[in-house]
Parts: structure tokens; sequence; C-alpha cells
């Protein structure tokens, strides 16, 4: 009987021990460490050796740094995007240019000499090159102009750079051991760490830790092997002083009259056109215009009307256009440092000459292809002004439709008064009629260039005209009228205007035959409307387009706002 019994028993055991062997090693197999290494190459994602990743801060970015003779270099528009937005490349000239209050910075592509309005510098470094048609910024030019810094670490290629110094939490490794790619013992190892070793605590788990070590490699670490976790604020870096943007911003509201002279002969209207205003500071001329493609411009400026507008206690402030009788493309004049440069020393020369007090920069119609150009020569005409003491104001669309790129929060920042032509809702080509400016429109105008541009900088301009419309089924058409013709058509026409609330202006109708004809009024009611929201707003002041379209009721109600 035993015999029979002990080949069981040992059948048995065999079992167990198999079974126990298995069980053991599926218990070994998870608890054990895996000793597999992560392809670092594969994790920076380096594709060659001049490949270079980028940690911005604490996270991987998908734009990428290049290294190309000892120098490392980011694309411009990772440059404008991330770090610095004033940096601009000139196509036409190959020119990187940086502008600062009082000084102009440019390098020539490939070239080591940076030029500026107070003398050259050569570096050692190239500040700016092409990569096949990708254009490279070196990151040590960019720290000139800017507070960032960066480490750069090989095999594989990465760069860790801060621009922002926010406090962390940081850590120290208690034993020797491993950052992993992922929170498990299983996975690959990125990095053996040691006893001491510091590291930057990114995010804590239960049982893993979220990490980045001294050398920006991200990825994970058991909890159980950090010690002294605690805050830690880092150092930042300040070694980059933003000069300051002064400005000539009045320490008065400014009433500000657009004064359309198409000829020298129209300069004789000014003390007409004056006599009935009231509170009206400043005059803005429509003096200087573009005329050809090389910079080249018409003036009708006299000494004579800038000496009789002094005398009647108002400043000139002559207005540049790209708007005249000419072909001109206005992307061609701005694309070009040669030509810019070239249009604001002139004109800058000739207002300093005839004692003109400021520019009124009237640039329309620009193509969004031209907004970075735009901005540039925003950027270069406001240290001329600035520097020769002229106050610099840009008129400005209603910010609506795709008019971005005008970039108001440069234009906010380096010039004097940011003016908002506040009108022109519904205009000539408008394929339904409407108001030339309703109260909504407006309002809607001054909030949005309040997102970009501080209040005490902010002038609202207000149309001195309408439009009269005639609708005859699906053709809409209308004519601009001043004031004083818009009354004569309502009394002509027998008109009794009502109140519209929706626009805060009164609105007139009759019909003849077949065709519609209407019109929303400005008069003293609708610009008290206007201002009353600009009051609110606590505005710099108002603008009027244009001198002697108004009828005389409106000074007062103008006054009133400037006295107020």
């Amino acid at each position: 009987m035993k015999k029979k019994i002990l080949p069981v028993i040992i059948a048995i055991v065999l079992i167990i021990v198999i079974l126990g062997a298995s069980f053991g090693k599926q218990i070994i197999d998870r608890y054990t460490y895996s000793k597999e290494v992560y392809d670092m190459t594969e994790y920076f994602e380096n594709k060659s050796d001049s490949d270079v990743a980028i940690i911005l801060q604490d996270e991987f970015m998908t734009q990428r740094a290049v290294l190309i003779d000892g120098t490392y270099y980011l694309d411009l528009d990772t440059v404008l995007e991330l770090f610095n937005s004033r940096f601009y490349f000139d196509q036409v000239e190959g020119l990187l240019i940086y502008t600062l209050p009082l000084d102009m910075y440019t390098v020539a592509l490939d070239s080591k000499t940076v030029n500026s309005l107070s003398g050259s510098e050569d570096l050692s470094y190239v500040p700016v090159k092409k990569n096949g048609e990708t254009l490279l910024v070196a990151i040590d030019y960019v720290k000139r102009f800017t507070n960032i810094s960066y480490e750069a670490f090989t095999d594989p290629g990465r760069i860790q750079i801060y621009n922002e110094w926010n406090d962390r939490t940081v850590a120290t490794v208690k034993k020797d051991t491993q950052v992993r790619h992922r929170g498990g013992v299983k996975s690959p190892i990125l990095k053996e760490v040691s006893a001491g070793d510091k590291l930057i605590v990114l995010e804590q788990m239960e049982e893993w830790s979220k990490v980045k070590t001294n050398d920006a490699i991200i990825g994970f670490i058991e909890n159980k092997r950090l010690t002294d976790i605690m805050p830690e604020m880092p150092i930042p870096v300040t070694d980059y002083k933003e000069p300051e943007y002064t400005d000539l911003c009045r320490d008065h509201k400014i009433n500000m009259a657009w004064h359309s002279v198409a000829g020298v002969a129209g300069n004789d209207t000014l003390s007409s056109f004056v006599a009935n205003t009231q509170s009206l500071n400043v005059i803005a001329p429509t003096w200087f215009s573009i005329t050809d493609n090389e910079g080249s411009y018409e003036s009708f400026a006299t000494a004579d009307y800038v000496s009789k507008a002094h005398s009647l206690g108002l400043e000139v402030w002559a207005v540049l256009g790209n708007v005249s009788g000419a072909v001109v493309d206005t992307e061609e004049v701005l694309s070009s440092t040669t030509i810019r440069q070239r249009l604001i020393g002139n004109v800058v020369d000739e207002a300093l000459s005839l004692g003109i007090d400021g520019i009124n920069l009237d640039f329309e119609l620009i193509p969004p292809s031209a907004g970075d150009d735009f901005s540039e020569f925003v950027r270069e005409m406001s240290i001329a002004c600035r520097t020769n003491g002229l106050v610099f104001s840009i008129d400005n669309y209603v910010p609506m439709g795709g008019t971005g790129y005008y970039d108001r929060k440069t234009q906010g920042e380096v010039a004097d008064y940011v003016v908002i032509m506040g009108y022109d809702e519904h205009y000539a080509g408008s394929s339904e009629a409407g108001s030339v400016a309703s109260i909504d429109y407006v309002e809607s105008g001054i909030k949005m260039t309040l997102e970009e541009v501080p209040a005490r900088k902010v002038i609202n301009g207000i149309p001195f005209y309408t439009r009269i419309w005639s609708t005859s089924g699906t053709d809409v058409s209308s004519q601009a009228v001043d004031m004083v013709t818009c009354k004569q058509w309502v009394a002509n026409h027998s008109l009794t205007p009502q109140w519209d609330d929706a626009t805060c202006q009164y609105y007139a109708e009759y019909t003849e035959g077949n065709t519609l004809n209407q019109c929303w009024i400005e008069d003293a009611d609708s610009i008290r409307a206007k201002l009353s929201v600009m009051q609110a707003n606590d505005l710099a002041g108002v603008a009027e387009w244009r001198l002697g379209f108004e009828d005389d009721t409106i000074w007062p109600v103008i006054a009133e706002y400037m006295n107020n």
C-alpha cells in the first residue's frame, strides 16, 4: 500500500514545485526592475547631429533648434512666437532688424557686423543665416535683447531654455536609481541618477513622480527614492534691461480735426474752417502723400500755415498718407528698409524745418501680407519722432473684419496716440443701407482697441458726415454728405426724423416709385451719444473727419465733452 502511495505523493510534490516555480517566476518578472535602456536619440527625436530638441521651461516643444559651426540657432518664426516679437527680417535687402526706443540694430544675412544708429560692432558668430529656405537667428543674438537663459547638451542634442522663472518643487535622490520613460519598473531607463542628485519635480503621483534632470531629461522616478522635497525659487535672468518707451502724450484731452487739403491753395481755408470751432487744440492737415514706390511724396505744407495755426492755439499734426492720385504699391514701399528710411527721414526733416508738432500716419488699405512691414515702419517712424520731439499718432480702422495685422498692440507701445476711425460701418460699396457709425459699432471699436492699447493713448474719431441711401430691388447706392446737406435733404422732402435707440441716431426715409431713400443722421444728439461712450472709457480725446463738414451746433457738444 505504501509503495502505491509514494508515487502519488511525489507527483503531487512535483506539481506543487512546478506551479510554485511558475508563480514565483511571474512574481519575479512582475517586480524585477527592467534594465532596458531607452534610445535617447529616439527620445529627443534627433534627425541629425545638427538637429536639436528644445525644452522650454519644462515642456518639450515641437519647434527645433539647429547647431551650426558651434552656434545654436532658432528659426525666426519660433523667436517671434516664443521669445521676442520685435525682430523683423527685410526679405528685400536681407537684413535682420531690431528696434529700440532710440536706436535701430541691423545685421545682414551671413554677416558678423551689427550696425546701429550709434555705430557698429563685430561679433564672434553670425547672427542670422539661412538653412535652405528657413531663416535662422542665433540664440545668443536673441539674448542681447531678451531675458532668456539656455544650456545646451549633446549626445543627443537638446537645449534647455528658460524665459520664465516661476516657483518650482525640487527633490534630492536618496539612493542610486533610474529615471524611467514611464511610471513603472518595467519602463525603459532614460538615465541613471546617483544619491545626492537634484531633480525638479514636475508632478507627484501615488508611487511615482514626473521629474526633470539637470540635463533636461524628463521622466519618472519612484517616490521612495526621493527625499528633501521642497519648494525653490529660481533666480531669474535680468541681464537685458528693456529701455523705456517714453511718449509725448499730452496732459489734456486731445480734440483733433482732420483738415482735408488737396493742394497748397487749400491751406487758405484754415481760418474760415476753424472760426466757429470750440475747444479744438490740434489740426491735422492732409499734407504728405506717397507718390511712388521709391518713397517719394508730395507735400502741401507751408510755414505760414503752421504759424497761423500756432497763433490760434493749435498744434499741427501733419498727415502722412498712402492714398493719393498716384498708383503706389504700399507693400513695396514698406518692405524695403532703404525706402522706409528715406521716406521717414525726408518727412521728419520737412516737419522740423516747418515747425510742425507731430506726424499723423494714415496708411489705409494695407494688404495683410504687408502687416509685419507696416509694424516695422511704425517702430522706425517712432524712433525718428521720439528723437526729434514730434508727436506720433496712427489712424486705424475699427478693429473688425480681419484687421488684426495692423498690430495695434505694437502701435500702443511705440506711438503716442492710436486713433480709431470710428466710422464707415456702412460705406460706398456696402451691399445694404445702414448707419455710418451706430453706437454699438463705436462702442465695440473702442472696447476692442482698449484690449491692446492703453486708454490714455486712444483717440476716437467721429464722422461729420453721413450717407443718403437709395435702394431699388437689389441695387444699393449712396452718397456721402455733410451735416448741412443732410438737413437740407430732410427739409426738401418734408421728413420728420425719428430717434432710433438701436443706433442712437435720428432716422428718416421716404419712398419714390420703387426706390427707398434712407438716412441715419449725424447731428448734435448722435455725436453726444458717441462722446458719452468715450467719456465712460476715459479716452485720450476725440478726432473729427472732417473739418468743414459739421454744422455749428456740434462744437458746444464737443466742448462739453472736452471740459467734462
